[in-house]
Order: structure tokens, then sequence, then C-alpha cells
């Protein structure tokens, strides 16, 4: 029986690569506009709408740091640095603090590696304090709202909770120190201590020129149907199975192991990229956070994203429809998988591909070296502009507190 299910499955999608690609012939040089507010969004120039003073800390806060490492550079996190390197050289910066709308504090809290790569959070919190306090004691910027006018990036899994593991960082909870603050960060989960209103959801990096290196031709045939390379088990971390992404991806192989219109597998080919781009559906499950490069991917080689990660709060969601370029798949709906894709209609799956050709699709995902219109620094000032002008309620009376300096873990309280 199942065989047959299979060799039907095989035919069917047969089917649907042949229909998709006569489509395709016929419609081969367009590419569909973002239509709506999403598409006018996304082409804003926040340029003369803002201006951002970035504070000028000592160099132990972030450029001594990525000297001791140069593969902060790299990995998922960077967009701290990359944001950091940006605003110095951004026509939004202002030198002169009384007319700032913004301030920005360049700290680099992930850029404390282990061996295999992966970021430290446990000395962040005291980092992060020590250049609050910094930051109050010698400007009186901060004081005048404490942080409601301040922005920080805080790419690390659960954001400003720093900590990997989801039941620690919602012991944590944020920081303190940053309940006014806006945060700008990588997590994204609706209803979760770690994701505060007010913030702004961002991808996470993925090296731009290493990605634009392994471009294929774009008429290239999508011949491979669903793609994923990852875990599927973190034994290490979860040697019991369960907890990590929640089930989900332990579900995805149990289930389609042996699916021909699967091609999906732990091992990471040199061919990556290219296979990305030969496939319809890129599988981007949560792991153990609900975000991962794989979006990032998955819309710049124009692969349709299906996001298997329950409340996900994605980047940028007032200005990519993410709703019309995406597929969403319950975490709980992950054993019908094969039916729910194969059930998309040709016409739907081509009004995806279109939007997810459109240049600026792409462009808003990426944190390019030099910075270009419409990308993901461009998205974050936009973001940041569109909040303005601030509430008067913002700024205290004179003598007015409202944080409490010793809150949160005796351990975070510490010097740095």
């Amino acid at each position: 029986m199942r065989l047959g299910i299979w060799v039907f499955s095989i035919l069917l999608f047969s089917a649907l690569i042949a229909e998709i690609e006569a489509q395709e012939i016929e419609r081969r040089h367009r590419t569909e506009r973002i239509s709506g507010s999403a598409g006018d969004v996304l082409e804003d120039d926040p340029v003369g709408r803002l201006k951002v003073f970035v504070y000028e800390l000592p160099s132990k806060y972030n450029k001594k740091i990525l000297q001791k490492d140069q593969r902060c550079l790299n990995h998922m996190f960077a967009a701290e640095i990359f944001m950091h390197r940006f605003l110095l050289s951004s026509p939004v910066r202002t030198l002169n603090p009384e007319e700032a709308d913004w301030f920005y504090t360049p700290v680099y809290t992930t850029c404390d590696l282990t061996p295999n790569g992966l970021p430290l959070p446990f000395k962040s919190p005291r980092m992060m304090r020590s250049a609050i306090q910094l930051i109050s004691s010698n400007w009186p910027y901060w004081n005048r709202t404490e942080g409601a006018d301040h922005f920080f990036v805080v790419p690390h899994d659960f954001g400003a909770c720093f900590h990997y593991q989801e039941e620690k960082a919602i012991e944590r909870g944020i920081l303190h120190l940053l309940s006014r603050a806006t945060l700008v960060q990588t997590f994204g989960q609706r209803n979760h201590v770690c994701l505060k209103d007010g913030s702004i959801t961002i991808p996470p990096y993925a090296p731009p020129q290493k990605m634009q290196a392994h471009l294929i031709p774009p008429d290239t045939p999508r011949s491979i149907f669903v793609y994923f390379r990852g875990l599927f088990y973190d034994v290490g971390n979860d040697p019991e199975g369960g907890y990590y992404a929640r089930g989900a991806r332990a579900s995805v192989w149990e289930n389609f192991k042996d699916n021909p219109l699967f091609d999906i597998s732990t091992e990471h080919p040199t061919t990556y990229y290219e296979d990305m781009q030969r496939a319809i559906f890129c599988l981007c499950p949560l792991g153990w956070a609900p975000w991962s490069p794989r979006l990032v991917e998955a819309v710049v080689f124009g692969c349709i994203p299906v996001i298997i990660a329950d409340d996900i709060v994605l980047p940028f969601a007032d200005a990519i429809p993410w709703e019309d370029i995406g597929v969403f798949v319950a975490e709980k709906d992950v054993p019908n998988l094969d039916t729910i894709l194969t059930s998309i209609s040709p016409d739907v799956i081509l009004r995806k591909q279109r939007l997810l050709a459109n240049p600026s699709m792409k462009q808003a995902m990426l944190f390019p070296q030099p910075a270009q219109s419409g990308d993901a620094f461009h998205q974050v000032l936009n973001g940041l502009a569109r909040k303005l002008p601030h509430d008067e309620s913002l700024y205290l009376k004179p003598g007015e507190k409202l944080l409490n300096w010793t809150a949160g873990p005796v351990g975070d309280l510490k010097p740095w």
C-alpha cells in the first residue's frame, strides 16, 4: 500500500513539475510586484525620517572582543556587529545627541564562542549591565527615559533573555534594565516572555557574498520537491528525544525519511545552496529556537519556505507578506506534510515563486557589505522610524525612577 502511494506521489510530482514549467515558460520574465502596503513599506527610504546617535564605548565592549575571535563575523548572530558598522557611516547617524531620535549602544554580546562556534551567553547580562551603567553615568540621555528612546541589537537564541535553553531563558526573562528599550532581535514568538511588545524581529545573518557565489542560472528546473539538511535529533543536548524542536524535526524524519518526494538528510553537502535553488519547497522547522538561517536562504534562493514553528514572529512581518510567499504548517500536522504540500496547486506555487523572485524581497533579508538600498539594515531603520515621534509619556519627571537596578539573578549583578 505504501509503495503504491509513493508511486502515485511521484507521478503527481512529475505532472506538477511539467505544469509549472509550462506555465513558467509563458511568464519567464515576469516577477510579481509585492502588492499593497507591504511593497510600499519594503521600498521605504529611512534617510531623513530619523536620526541615530551612536554611543562611543570603550573597545572592550565591541572591537576588542571581535579581535579575539574573527569567527564572530560569519556566524548567524553577526547582525550585531554589522549593524554597528553600518550605523557608523550611515546618513541617519548624528554626532549631536541633542537632535537624536534614537540612541544605539554597540555591545557584542554574542561574540563569546565555544570551539564549535556556538555563543556562550553567560557573561552577556553582566556585559550589557556594565554598558548601560556607563552610558547612564557619562551621558544624560538614558536617564531622561530609562532607555525608552534607546535600541539594542540582541541576536541570541532567545534575545535579551540571554540563554540558549528555552526553559532557562523563560526563567531568566528579559534583562530588567532593557525593559523600556526597543530590542532588535532574531527571536520572535507570540506570547513569549522573551519577546516584548515593540521589538523589531530581524533575520539572522547569512553571508551574502557566499550565497552570491553559489547562484545557478535562474531557469534551472526545480526538480526537488521538498528539501532539508540539518539535525533531526540533538542527542548531545536532548538524549531522550522529544524536547529538541518540540519533536517536529523527529516527526519529519520518522514520517518521510523513505518518501521519494522528500530530499532530507543530516548531511550538509557542498552543493547545499545549489540544491535549494533546485527545490520547490524548503523546510524551515524550529530547532532549539523557532528561527534559523534556512528562512533567509530559502527566500534568497527562491525556494518556498515551509515554516514549521507554532506562533513564530517572522522578520519584518509588517513589510514582508509571509503568508503569500511561504507555507505554514502546524507542528502537530507534520505527519501530514506530504498531503499538505502536494495539495497546493501549480498556480499558487507559481505565484509564491514570482513573489520570491522580486529583488526587494531578497534584499530585505540580507545584511550586505557595503549596505544597499532596501536591505535588512534599512528595514531596521524603517521599523524605528515608524515608531516616531516618541510619546511624551516616555520622558520621566525629574527624580522619577522606574527601573530596579538590583532586579534579576544575583550572578548578573557581579561586575563585568
